[in-house]
Formats: C-alpha cells, structure tokens, sequence
C-alpha cells in the first residue's frame, strides 16, 4: 500500500510539473505582440512543433516548456505562462469541442523567408522589413536577377516590396520627375533592364512578374503590400500590350490598350480600367485611394470571421486580439470590392465604403495575399518621412496580420482545392 501510495503521489506530481509554455495573444495578456511571433519562429528554428491556438485568446501560442525558450522570452519582453500538463490538455480539450470556434494547428517548420527588394532600400522603407526586422526574424533579399534565375525555389514564402511591375516607376512622375531620387532609381532600373537583355523596363518586370506567378503556382506563398498588389496583377493583364507613355519606355504605347487586358492572366482583380494618363498617381480603377471620403479618426476595417475547424487557413491570417483594425493609406489604400474575382477570400473589409483592404487566394499549389496601404502605423505614409519605430507599437494589430502570413506556411497543410 505504501509503494502504491508513493506511486500515485509521483504521478501526481508529475503530471502537476510545468510541461507547456503558454504565449497569450489577447489585449489583456501579452505586452509584446509583434516579438511574440519571432519567438515562435526562434523555437521552430531550434526543431521544435508549436500548436497556434486559433481564436483561443487571440491566437496564442504552446510551446514546449524549455528553459532556453523562457529565457528567449524574458529577454524579449514576450508575456508566457507556464502551465501543467493537465492545465495544456484541458486548453487543448476545450478548443478540440465541436461548440468551441477554435483550432489548435501545428507549426512544423520555420519557413525560408525572402523579400523582393532593390538594393540599397533601408528596412523601414517597407513595413514587412521593418516588422520582421523588429520580431527578429530572419530574411534574405531577392530581386530580379536571382528570381529570373529561379532563387525563388529556395524560399517558402515571398514578400513584394513597394514595387511597380507596370514599368511606370510608381507613377511618380508629376511630383518627382525632377528629384535626383526618382532620377536615379530610373536610371539604375533601365541599366539592370539591359544587363539582363530587354529593351524595356516594363518587359523585364513582366517577366519577373511572371516568375513570381510559377513560384505561387508550384506551391510558393506571395504576400504583397500597396502598389505591388494592383500593379503585379496589371502587369500580368498587360502581358505582350505596351501601356506605358514614352516619359516611362521611350515610345508610345498601344492604340486603344485597355480593350486589350486580359483578366484571366490576374490572381486577383477583373473588368478594372487603368489610368493612362502619366500625371495621375494611380494604376487603375482598383486602388480606392482618391474615391474614399473616410476621416482619419473613423477610418477603421473589419476582421472576417471564420469556421477555425473548417476555414483554418483564413483564420489563421486573421488572428488578433481585436476584430476592428486602423486603417492607414499608401499608393493603393484598398480595393474595390466589385473589381475582386470570385474565388478570392476578402478577410478585411469597410463595408460601409465598399473596399476591401486584406484578401487572400489560391493559385496553383500555392497561396498570395494582398494587403493593401503602406504602412499600418504612419496614416499617410509619404516619400521622405521618418520611419515607424516599432518599438512604439509592439501590440500593433495591423501588424499582426503581416505576421501571420509570415508563420502560415509553417502549418501542417491539408490538402486544399485548386
């Protein structure tokens, strides 16, 4: 009897010892939202599953209880709990109950992370830099040598800095053709374009474009932000129609160009007209940005909310501690919702202006999401201002939803249709 008695005491204890470190993701909870995900990425790199505890506390995160992970935490500022092992199975129990709109999905891997990105751009000229800089989580450059050489298949998961695939340079050219910057970036795009062997800027993005389609297509993740959602798109449309004016290529473009597009090349975006004059700053009719009449202060978009047992991948890119996010501008704000092909996702929205600012679709074997404005912190972002310091915003949930498409391609997968 005793050394039953003794037994039961040390299974007791055993199962009472902390064997699970908890990360909540709730407002209330966690100081450091954004770090959170970059410790999730550190214990994934060091060969370790995590389980994201979808829409239980906004998203948290269980992690092995090692010391080494708590250490990471506290030097992070990260919030986590310690629980018990019963304490994890009665979280896990209360998720797996088919009344409960929860998940626990399995991180397995820390995927391979580039940013499409031209030499010499500083971090925080791009939001996902910056964040990732901030959450600590590694990445490499990429740019149209190394995708037009198919450096894209090293990598799980791409992001498309501010780019202008059109070959229009952002439709800058009103209010910056005489800036010694826009000079410059024109004049290092146009010797990159021979180097590679076009006779066009506008040809070698279409190509680049175009590579970065078959990396989604094969089972890349693409995540863009801002001008490189409508203007990869446009690109594609545009494919073998020349639409730019000769202050872009030098000559003119196609006789009546916009009876020309073809929709069926976009992921996205269909039946959109685009803006042929080069004084405009705008791509096309898809960007709500001189449409909306929305005041800063009331200037929000809401968070979708999906099945976590059956719609997982959309709820995981919507996790968050609030469903109402700020909304802030850039080249392209948001979209227009009657330009948005059918079987893309919207996952953000402002329905009272008809735009939707966060979508979400499946190409091929892989997945893109679009995002749209410039930065989720600095309203009206504009050239030459200072950067965010994130440091000042560590529960951001603007940010979050970046982050999470960051940690999406590390589920386990099932299988999806095409």
């Amino acid at each position: 009897m005793k050394k039953m008695a003794l037994f039961l005491f040390l299974l007791f204890s055993i199962n009472s010892f902390a064997s699970y470190i908890l990360i909540p993701m709730d407002a209330e909870s966690q100081r450091n939202h954004l770090k959170a995900y970059g410790i999730t990425y550190w214990t994934l790199e060091k060969q370790q599953k995590v389980k994201w505890l979808l829409n239980y506390r906004g998203g948290s995160f269980l992690l092995p209880d090692i010391e080494e992970i708590k250490k990471e935490c506290q030097i992070r500022g990260v919030s986590f709990e310690v629980l018990s092992n019963s304490a994890a199975e009665a979280i896990l129990t209360e998720i797996s109950s088919p009344s409960k709109n929860m998940e626990a999905v399995i991180l397995e891997k820390a995927p391979k992370i580039a940013v499409y990105t031209p030499n010499g751009k500083q971090p925080w000229d791009d939001a996902v830099t910056m964040v990732l800089t901030y959450a600590e989580i590694p990445y490499d450059t990429v740019y149209d040598e190394k995708v037009l050489s198919d450096e894209l298949l090293l990598y799980d998961w791409l992001h498309l800095h501010h780019e202008d695939f059109t070959g229009q340079y952002g439709k800058f050219y009103r209010a910056y053709r005489s800036a010694p910057w826009y000079i410059e970036e024109k004049k290092n795009a146009e010797a990159l374009a021979t180097k590679l062997g076009y006779n066009k800027v506008s040809e070698a993005k279409l190509d680049v474009a175009l590579k970065i389609r078959d990396y989604v297509i094969g089972g890349g993740f693409m995540f863009a932000m801002c001008s490189a959602t409508d203007s990869f798109d446009i690109a594609m449309a545009a494919e073998g129609i020349d639409i730019c004016e000769p202050m872009f290529d030098g000559d003119g473009s196609d006789a009546n160009y916009q009876s020309k597009i073809n929709y069926s090349n976009t992921f996205a975006f269909t039946d959109f007209i685009l803006e042929r004059s080069p004084m405009v700053y705008e791509f096309s009719s898809i960007d709500m940005t001189q449409r909306r009449r929305i005041p800063k202060q009331t200037d929000y978009f809401s968070l979708m909310d999906f099945s976590a047992k059956w719609d997982p991948i959309p709820t995981m890119l919507c996790q968050n501690h609030t469903a109402l996010v700020k909304g802030f501008m850039g080249q392209t704000t948001s979209f227009a919702r009657e330009e948005i092909k059918s079987n893309v996702l919207v996952m953000g929205e402002n329905k009272t202006n008809g735009e939707a600012k966060y979508i979400h679709g499946i190409k091929g074997k892989g997945f893109f999401t679009f995002y749209g404005g410039h930065d989720p912190e600095d309203y009206t972002h504009r050239v030459g201002d200072p950067k965010t310091e994130l440091e000042l915003h560590p529960t951001s949930p603007g940010y979050r939803l970046i982050l999470n498409n960051v940690l999406f391609p590390a589920a386990r997968k099932k299988k999806q249709k095409t």
